[in-house]
């Protein structure tokens, strides 16, 4: 063989053990390390039923999808491999399947262990943008494993008749799915295992598994924390805890059980948050942020910011049932009313949620795009971090100045009336229903800094009392 041959087949060689590497890289990051001690307990843990109870980013969900890969793949380094591993991952929804347990499935799957995806709905070639229903995956021992979703909102019905190796729950399920999954692992001796923030309260799941009161010997439970994490920033969590309260505290920081946190912003008064229409300064204004819908509701609102770094929200627009060129014209319309700043082109700018960006096999242009056909320029580039969002909106509602960094007008309705509603829903989640105002708040407010962040000495009280004053003027003009 000619010294050239041996050199470019040498070349294809490396270039294929880059490109595995490159494969395997979150996965096998988490293998070198980036795991915590409480993770590897799980993953060593030999019991048949073991459960994680953590905070929020405690790495919970990390470990159970790991866990996952481990027995498809065969490689699990401390329990027993098979070569065609069957089992579950159980979310609350197929929404929440695809926004946690399948994404973070796809997160470590190296693409070269895939067989086969089998799609429920979207493309497999992009699966992350779908809900996939199988993921069959090549196992070193020459089988074939497959990982099935299954959300608890199908029904117990749905989940019966399959012989299963193993079943993760990514939060708690109802009673009688958590029952029948323990029949389905039961003639092959298969292991139950789950990963949840307990928001339910003191559910089943704590009489049965934190209690053991039956006194299941396969039985195995585990707290992480916050602090349990190495790689959570101590900031993030300085900030997380300045946002929650007590009740919300306990289960989202420490992973403990309570008798629930019933609505996701308790901080919200009427009193303090809501005040009555005003002119405002030209120079205040600031971003129209909008969560898009035609048959579901279209909201949006226009956000304000004063001298000392107040938000305002000053008008909205809400409609369901309409078309593209009746929420345009609507927009349009209420911003020449406040006299609301373009660009040198006349079109008007706003945030919208990424979704908007996506265009279907419905249509040919983005909701994006027909907005901008229309002269807005609709900029999809948002955090849509559920959690995280959650959290600055907290810390704006609970700001520095005793009564808050964020204030509604009164005629803006929608807001105010989701503001009392919204509450947290199964698992780890906001009911996902009437949340379109809650949604696009939380676009504008992770495009601004967080209260905290912006270094003000302290006032003395007669500075303090005379800010107090010159604000409840402006508030009073239009009175």
């Amino acid at each position: 063989m000619r010294k050239e041959d041996i050199l470019n087949r040498l070349s294809a060689v490396e270039n294929e053990i880059k490109r595995r590497r490159r494969d395997c890289e979150n996965l096998n990051g988490y293998n070198r390390g980036k795991r915590h001690k409480k993770q590897i307990a799980f993953h060593k843990c030999k019991k048949r039923n073991r459960w994680v109870f953590g905070g929020n980013r405690s790495g919970k969900t990390e470990c159970g999808a790991v866990e996952c890969l481990w027995m498809l793949r065969g490689i699990h380094p401390y329990r027993k491999n098979r070569r065609d591993a069957f089992g579950w991952a159980v979310s609350l929804s197929t929404q929440v399947q695809r926004d946690v347990a399948q994404a973070k499935i796809l997160h470590y799957l190296p693409k070269s262990w895939i067989a086969e995806i089998t799609m429920l709905s979207g493309r497999r070639d992009s699966p992350s943008g779908g809900v996939i229903d199988q993921i069959k995956i090549k196992n070193v021992f020459g089988g074939i494993s497959t990982l099935g979703f299954k959300s608890c909102d199908q029904g117990r019905e749905k989940f019966q008749g399959s012989s299963l190796d193993f079943v993760w729950f990514d939060e708690e399920p109802p009673r009688d799915v958590y029952e029948e999954c323990l029949m389905r692992v039961m003639d092959k001796r298969g292991d139950i295992f789950g990963t949840m923030t307990p928001l339910k309260g003191k559910t089943f799941i704590y009489s049965e598994i934190y209690l053991n009161r039956k006194n299941n010997p396969e039985v195995w439970h585990e707290f992480m924390n916050w602090a349990d994490n190495p790689f959570l920033h101590k900031q993030e969590i300085k900030l997380l805890e300045s946002a929650l309260d007590q009740s919300a505290l306990d289960a989202r920081k420490y992973g403990k059980f309570s008798e629930g946190a019933g609505l996701v912003y308790p901080e919200f008064d009427e009193k303090i948050h809501v005040v009555k229409p005003f002119s405002i300064p030209p120079d205040w204004q600031d971003k129209i942020s909008i969560d898009p819908g035609l048959n579901n509701p279209l909201s949006a609102h226009w956000y304000c910011v004063d001298w000392d770094g107040n938000v305002y929200v000053v008008a909205e627009h809400f409609a369901s049932g309409k078309d593209i060129d009746f929420h345009a014209e609507a927009i349009k319309r209420i911003s020449r009313r406040l006299g609301w700043k373009t660009d040198g082109r006349d079109r008007l700018y706003a945030l919208i949620d990424s979704a908007a960006g996506q265009r279907t096999l419905a249509s040919a242009k983005s909701v994006a795009e027909l907005f901008y056909e229309r002269g807005i320029v609709a900029d999809t580039k948002v955090n849509k971090d559920v959690f995280t969002g959650i959290a600055r909106v907290k810390s704006y509602l609970c700001g520095g100045n005793g009564c808050g960094n964020i204030y509604i007008f009164s005629d803006c309705v929608n807001m105010i009336d989701e503001f009392m509603r919204y509450a947290w829903g199964e698992g780890d989640s906001p009911v996902k229903k009437d949340d379109h105002c809650m949604d696009e708040l939380r676009y504008y407010l992770m495009s601004r800094p967080q209260p905290a962040e912006r270094e003000q000495p302290p006032l003395a009280p007669i500075a303090a009392d005379k800010q107090r004053r010159i604000r409840n003027k402006r508030r009073s003009v239009a009175d």
